[in-house]
């Protein structure tokens, strides 16, 4: 008799036709928080499972991808779909398929062969694949053409099904700058604090940063600093709603003053505060420079 399952686990099998968007669908559930393992042989999936399971929490999710690669396919995986059903696990199975003409398409697009190809014809690779995987077709919960789908239009399906609390959620990362030392790279926008007065030319704060409250209540208080916040939250509201729609979960946010140490810390601090209080969003705060003068 099989043991009972640990709960808190969620498990899905995504698998298709080559060139279908098997990679790409693997990467829209990485960002809904799955863990996702490609191409595991069919028979460890049940001990990749049980091993999440007894995870203590820290994987509630696990998606495994599947293609034709792996020996035996079609009945190891159907022997492994029967096992985590009696586990208790209730794994939930994406077929992706696309029609001929397109899956010819996308191979000479990158110069790939069909891994069901051999000495034969592209058309005659895809076929072979397209019978072996037709048992697993109609046993498949939730089945994608992406002939005509965009990559957005894919993930939002996704998103509905595999993880729809998940998928208004924006990671937004806040980091404060100096000019002096350069843009960071990895910023989706950037900000100029440096119209607020500079508390380096006030003795009493110059030794000070952005994170002691002399220094965040001086720039706080300057003249436009609360509308600049309030308005730029209304702002980065609108473009973080933006990038969700175009599937984008994660926001670097860098707010730049000259050296990176009093105005932009104590203005990325107030963002990140303002932010983290906000539904669906988490935030994570670094001061680049800081401790650099």
């Amino acid at each position: 008799m099989p043991a009972a399952p640990l709960p808190g686990i969620e498990v899905a099998l995504v698998s298709g036709l080559s060139g279908a968007g098997r990679s790409t669908a693997a990467k829209v559930l990485e960002d809904l928080g799955w863990f996702v393992v490609d191409n595991l042989p069919p028979e460890l999936i049940a001990t990749m499972v049980d091993l999440g399971a007894r995870a203590r929490g820290e994987v509630a999710r696990i998606a495994v991808v599947m293609d034709v690669r792996s020996r035996a396919f079609t009945a190891d995986l159907h022997a492994v779909i029967k096992d985590l059903d009696a586990r208790g696990y209730r794994p939930r199975l994406l077929f992706l398929e696309a029609s001929d003409a397109v899956l010819v398409r996308r191979f000479e697009q990158v110069r790939r062969s069909h891994p069901l190809q051999g000495d034969g014809r592209l058309v005659d690779g895809i076929a072979a694949e397209r019978e072996l995987l037709r048992p697993l077709r109609e046993s498949a919960d939730l089945v994608v053409d992406t002939s005509t789908v965009s990559v957005p239009a894919l993930r939002a399906t996704l998103e509905r099904t595999f993880g729809a609390e998940f998928a208004q959620h924006t990671r937004v990362t806040v980091v404060s700058f100096g000019y002096k030392y350069g843009l960071p790279m990895d910023s989706d926008l950037v900000v100029d604090v440096r119209f607020l007065p500079n508390p380096f030319w006030i003795p009493e704060l110059r030794e000070f940063t952005g994170r002691d409250g002399t220094v965040r209540d001086y720039v706080l208080s300057q003249e436009g600093a609360a509308e600049f916040i309030e308005r730029y939250l209304e702002l980065l509201r609108l473009v973080g709603a933006g990038y969700r729609r175009e599937g984008k979960s994660y926001l670097t946010v860098s707010v730049g003053c000259t050296g990176g140490k009093h105005r932009s810390v104590a203005i990325s601090e107030e963002i990140a505060r303002r932010l983290a209080g906000e539904q669906g969003v988490s935030v994570n705060v670094a001061h680049r420079d800081l401790g650099r003068e």
